[in-house]
C-alpha cells in the first residue's frame, strides 16, 4: 500500500508540473522541456541534415507572417576562431585550390594547401545571381533555390556521408546573442569556434554591423542529391604571411653552425663507402688555394676552392645505386617539360648515367629514389578531395618496401637516401617516412622542413621546349635596358597584391603589372620585358619559390628576389649576392628607392655575374660539365660530405 501510494503522488507531481510548463511556454521566452530546439530558435526548423536528401525550411518571423524567405533574417555562419587546420572544400564547379601559373598566366597544376592553413571565409562566387533573383524555394533540378534574405544569403553546401545535425540540441547560448554550434558527430578539428548569428530584417543594422568585423564569413549551398553539412571555407597558409620569418643573414648563420657539427644519423653498422667521403671532406677543406679558373667566375662561389676540389672529388669517387622499385608513371617516368620539369630532367640523366650509377648498391655512397612529386599527384590525388594523406601513405608503403626488401636504407635511417622533387607537395609527402633523406625540393621553405646544410635548394626551371632547353635566351647588353624594374603575372599568395598596390601604375620606371592575357604574343612580350629591364622582380607566390628566378638569369636581367623564408637554389656552394638582390618583403614599398641606390658599377658586376652564372642552370640533353644536372648532383654529395657521422 505504502508503494501504490508514493506512486501516485509522483504521478500526480508528474502531470501538475507538465501542465504547469505548458500553461508557461506560450507566455515566456523559453521552450517547452521536451523540445529540442533551444531559446530564440523556436521559430525556427532545423532538418536533420543526415537523415534525407531532400530538405525544406520553415521561418516564422517575430514579427508578422512572411511567405518563404522573403523579408525574413539571415542566417550566417561565421568563424571566430580556428585553433585547429580545416581543409578547404569546394562548392559545384567553383573555386577550388589554388592554382600555380606560369609568368604568362597558363595555368599548371594544383598548388599546395598544407594542413596548417585556417580558413578563408567569403561569399561563393560561383553563383552569378543574387539569392534574390530565385524564384523558387523548391527544388530545381538538383540545387535548393532560396527567395531573397533581406540584405543577406542563406546557403547551405552539402557533402554525400556527412554526420552534421542541425536539430536544435546542436547549438548552444555563448555570450551576445550568438549560438555555438555544438555537434558531437562534427570532427572536433574542423569545425571547433563555429558560431552560428541570427538578425531580423526590423532590426539589422546592429547586426550586420557586428558580422561586418568579421574578417572572414563562411557560405552554404545546397544540392538534393546529397547529404548536407557545414563546411566553412578557409584561408590558405599560402594567402598569409608567414608567422616566423628567416632572412638571408639568419640562414648564412645556420649554414654555418650545421657546417660545423653533423646532424645525420650515426650508421648502425660501418662502410668502407663512408670512410671514402671522409677522406674527401678532409681534402675538401683542406683544399689549395684557387682564386681564378678558366671555366669558373670565382665571384660566383662562397669558396671557390672548395667548391672546385669538391667537384673534382664527386668526379672521381662517388657512385649512386638507384633503386629499380616502382612502377610507371610514378616511379621512372620523368616530366621533361612545364614548371615541374627540373625533377624529370635529372631523373632522365641520373638514370641515362654510366659513370654514377652503379649496379652493385655495397659500391654506392648515394642512393636514389626515383620518384616524381608532379606524377604522384597526378596519379593518386583524388580531385577536389582536398585530401592527401593517401599521397604520403603511398611513399611511407614504398620505403618500408625498400628497407625490408635492403639493408641500406636501415643502415643510416635514410640519411644516404636523397630525392630529388619539384612538385610543392613534396615537403608534406616525404615528411617523416623520409624526414632523414637529403631532399632536393624546389619548394625550399625553412618552415616547411627545409633543413639548411642537408638539403638542396632545387632551381624551378619552365621548359617550353624538350628538344631545346635552352630556345630563346639571353638579352639586351646593360646600357640599352630601359626598364628599371619589371613584373608581371597572376595575383597568387599574399604579396604579390602588395606589390602591385604600391607600384601599379605608379611609376613610369617600374612595370609591375598584374597577370598578362594568354596568347603567344603576350608570351613574347612577356619575354621582350625581362629581356629590356635592368631588375627583373621575383615574389613569391602560393609558395616561396618562383620560376622566374631562373628566367631572369636565362634573360640577364638581375633577378630581385622577394620571399622571406626562401632558401636561394644551390645554397651551400653560391654567393647569391654576386649576381641577384634579395630583399625582405617588408622592403616593397622602398623597392625603386633600394634599386636606384645601386651604383652602376655595382649594377655591371651583378649583370656580368648574372651571364656567367647562366651555366650552372641549364639542362642539356646531354650533361656538360658544371650544368644543372651536375651542379644538383654535387650539392647533394657536397651536403652529405659535410653531415656524415662514422659509427
Amino acid at each position: 500500500m505504502g508503494n501504490r501510494r508514493l506512486l501516485f503522488l509522483l504521478g500526480v507531481l508528474a502531470v501538475n508540473y507538465l501542465l504547469f510548463q505548458s500553461i508557461l511556454v506560450p507566455y515566456g521566452s523559453g521552450n517547452a522541456p521536451w523540445s529540442s530546439v533551444p531559446q530564440k530558435f523556436d521559430k525556427v526548423r532545423f532538418p536533420s541534415l543526415h537523415s534525407t536528401p531532400k530538405y525544406f525550411t520553415n521561418w516564422s518571423p517575430p514579427m508578422g507572417s512572411v511567405s518563404g524567405f522573403s523579408n525574413s533574417s539571415a542566417f550566417i555562419a561565421t568563424v571566430e576562431k580556428m585553433p585547429n587546420p580545416i581543409l578547404q572544400f569546394e562548392v559545384g564547379d567553383g573555386n577550388k585550390m589554388g592554382k600555380h601559373n606560369d609568368e604568362n598566366g597558363d595555368l599548371v597544376s594544383e598548388r599546395n594547401i598544407s594542413n596548417d592553413d585556417v580558413f578563408e571565409h567569403g561569399t561563393d562566387r560561383n553563383d552569378a545571381r543574387s539569392l534574390s533573383e530565385k524564384k523558387d524555394v523548391g527544388r530545381k533540378g538538383d540545387r535548393l533555390d532560396l527567395e531573397s534574405v533581406g540584405s543577406q544569403n542563406f546557403n547551405a553546401i552539402l557533402a554525400k556521408g556527412s554526420n552534421v545535425n542541425f536539430s536544435g540540441k546542436q547549438f548552444s547560448k555563448t555570450g551576445g546573442g550568438a549560438w555555438l554550434v555544438n555537434d558531437n558527430n562534427m570532427d572536433s578539428r574542423e569545425y571547433d569556434g563555429v558560431r552560428v548569428h541570427t538578425s531580423h530584417s526590423s532590426t539589422s543594422s546592429t547586426n550586420v554591423t557586428s558580422l561586418e568585423n568579421f574578417a572572414q564569413k563562411v557560405v552554404f549551398s545546397a544540392s538534393n542529391n546529397s547529404t548536407a553539412m557545414i563546411t566553412p571555407r578557409r584561408k590558405m597558409r599560402c594567402m598569409m604571411p608567414p608567422k616566423t620569418r628567416t632572412l638571408i643573414q639568419e640562414m648564412n648563420h645556420i649554414l654555418v653552425r650545421r657546417r660545423a657539427s653533423a646532424r645525420a644519423m650515426r650508421p648502425r653498422w660501418s662502410s668502407k663507402r663512408d670512410l671514402e667521403i671522409l677522406a674527401a671532406r678532409l681534402e675538401i677543406e683542406h683544399a689549395p688555394i684557387v682564386t681564378q679558373d678558366k671555366e669558373l667566375y670565382a665571384p660566383l662561389f662562397r669558396n671557390l676552392s672548395m667548391f672546385k676540389r669538391s667537384y673534382e672529388l664527386m668526379e672521381r669517387t662517388l657512385k649512386v645505386y638507384i633503386y629499380k622499385d616502382g612502377d610507371k608513371p610514378i616511379f621512372h617516368q620523368p616530366i621533361l617539360k612545364g614548371l615541374y620539369a627540373s625533377e624529370g630532367w635529372f631523373m632522365k640523366l641520373m638514370e641515362e648515367n654510366k659513370y654514377f650509377a652503379v649496379k652493385d648498391p655495397s659500391k654506392a655512397h648515394l642512393f636514389y629514389l626515383p620518384f616524381s612529386a608532379r606524377m604522384l599527384e597526378h596519379s593518386l590525388y583524388v580531385r577536389n578531395s582536398h585530401n592527401r594523406t593517401n599521397l604520403r601513405q603511398f611513399l611511407k608503403d614504398y620505403t618500408d618496401k625498400i628497407s625490408a626488401k635492403y639493408r641500406h636504407f636501415n643502415r643510416t635511417g635514410g640519411a644516404d637516401h636523397f630525392l630529388v622533387a619539384c612538385h610543392d607537395w613534396a615537403p608534406y609527402e616525404t615528411r617523416h617516412h623520409m624526414e632523414y633523406c637529403i631532399k632536393a625540393l624546389c619548394n625550399a621553405d625553412v618552415t616547411q622542413g627545409f633543413k639548411i646544410g642537408r638539403d638542396v635548394s632545387l632551381p624551378e626551371a619552365y621548359i617550353r621546349s624538350v628538344r631545346d632547353p635552352q630556345r630563346d635566351l639571353g638579352g639586351k647588353p646593360p646600357h640599352q635596358r630601359a626598364i628599371l624594374a619589371f613584373y608581371a603575372g597572376n595575383m597568387h599568395g599574399y604579396l604579390r597584391p602588395i606589390l602591385l598596390k604600391h607600384w601599379k601604375d605608379k611609376d613610369p620606371d617600374m612595370k609591375i603589372y598584374g597577370p598578362m592575357p594568354h596568347g603567344i604574343a603576350n608570351k613574347m612580350n612577356y619575354i621582350h620585358h625581362m629581356k629590356n629591364s635592368k631588375y627583373c622582380i621575383c615574389p613569391k607566390g602560393y609558395e616561396v619559390n618562383s620560376p622566374r628566378v631562373v628566367e631572369a638569369i636565362f634573360y640577364e636581367c638581375v633577378p630581385v628576389i622577394i620571399s622571406d623564408n626562401f632558401v636561394p637554389p644551390f645554397f651551400e656552394v653560391l654567393n647569391w649576392d654576386a649576381f641577384s638582390i634579395i630583399l625582405a618583403e617588408k622592403d616593397i614599398p622602398n623597392l625603386k628607392q633600394i634599386l636606384l641606390s645601386v651604383s652602376q658599377e655595382k649594377y655591371l658586376k651583378l649583370q656580368l655575374g648574372v651571364r656567367k652564372a647562366q651555366k650552372h642552370f641549364f639542362w642539356h640533353v646531354k650533361p656538360l660539365k658544371y650544368d644543372l644536372f651536375h651542379m644538383t648532383l654535387h650539392s647533394i654529395w657536397y651536403n652529405r660530405v659535410f653531415q656524415i657521422k662514422l659509427r
